[in-house]
């Protein structure tokens, strides 16, 4: 196997760190990429208590698991959004506070700037997770937007991100974002300006995940070819789409995940239309040498099933990539 297995831990987050720890080593994961809510991994709690990392990583071991990544999706949301009373339920009561949506967003930077503190003393070097968005809601909206509106966006992420870069920068750990709809990136071409916004410093590259990208119609392969040094950390999350159309379309017709009449739906890896050879392929090609990190969701199976089935598949898909010419000996 060319590459450790391991969970994200985001969509487990209603179980203790020591039982999923368990279920995941059964399951045949390599390790888990901790989260940063439920008790997986507390970031203040990290910094504050001489033992806390020690500990998270005790029940690790105690269990077979190695850590190589923690998340922390729901802060970073918030740090570029335009906050609404939606982002109480997924912020830490310190980052919520009263509520105010400036004082919010400055939370959650001085949050972020913790979360890479926290992840060098845990001894991590990588941090995924979102940005947030001022410009989200004008994708694709009347009347018009000018391309004054979406500079402003790109230049309001690259202001409210460099600082937060530059603890990254400090303290040797990189920032990957999930390229994914509400955030600054959300496909090729987003995830290239963003790069160029912050001078494309070291600190920023991106949590690769196919999902996001195929049923937008977004060529998933070429991604990594063209950020292949900026591929810090992937997902392995699998989703369908329908080959003749739905009553709903790529926006999803404020239809909840599962429903029979949306366009596309995530499911348990190798039961969607994502291709994982040529992806794994196309990492190989760039060197990638990281965790395959399963991120497991599917409205229509039993999550534990499924997390055990995604493990073995994900074993089953990888392999190292060639070390000599397939024909160097017809050249002797």
């Amino acid at each position: 196997m060319a590459r450790p297995v391991t969970l994200f831990t985001g969509q487990w987050a209603d179980l203790t760190l020591d039982e999923l720890a368990g279920k995941a080593a059964s399951w045949g994961y390599d390790g888990l990429e901790l989260a940063c809510w439920g008790d997986h991994f507390d970031v203040q709690r990290a910094l504050a208590e001489p033992d806390y990392c020690d500990g998270q990583r005790a029940i690790l071991e105690k269990h077979g698991l190695q850590l190589w990544a923690i998340s922390n999706h729901r802060v970073g949301q918030a740090v570029c959004d335009n906050i609404d009373e939606r982002h109480r339920s997924i912020l830490p009561d310190h980052v919520w506070g009263d509520g105010n949506p400036e004082a919010v967003r400055q939370r959650a930077a001085e949050e972020m700037k913790d979360t890479a503190r926290a992840a060098a003393k845990l001894g991590v070097k990588v941090v995924n997770g979102f940005t947030g968005s001022s410009i989200w809601h004008l994708l694709y909206s009347f009347p018009p937007v000018s391309n004054e509106s979406i500079d402003a966006g790109f230049d309001d992420f690259a202001r409210r991100w460099n600082p937060i870069f530059d603890v990254f920068d400090e303290v040797g750990v990189r920032f990957a974002l999930e390229v994914h709809p509400t955030e600054i990136a959300f496909d090729v071409s987003s995830a290239a300006r963003a790069l160029e916004s912050v001078g494309r410093r070291e600190a920023f590259g991106f949590n690769y995940d196919p999902s996001h990208l195929g049923y937008q119609g977004v060529n998933y392969t070429a991604f990594i070819s063209e950020f292949a040094d900026r591929i810090y950390h992937v997902h392995m999350k699998d989703v369908w789409w329908a080959q003749d159309g739905k009553r709903a379309g790529v926006f999803g017709g404020h239809l909840p995940f599962g429903h029979a009449d949306r366009y596309w739906d995530f499911r348990s890896l190798g039961r969607g239309t994502i291709d994982f050879e040529e992806i794994i392929r196309e990492l190989n090609r760039c060197g990638y040498a990281g965790p395959l990190s399963v991120e497991w969701e599917d409205s229509g199976m039993d999550r534990e099933h499924g997390a055990e089935e995604a493990c073995a598949f994900v074993q089953t898909v990888d392999f190292e990539p060639a070390n000599v010419a397939f024909d160097a000996a017809f050249s002797e």
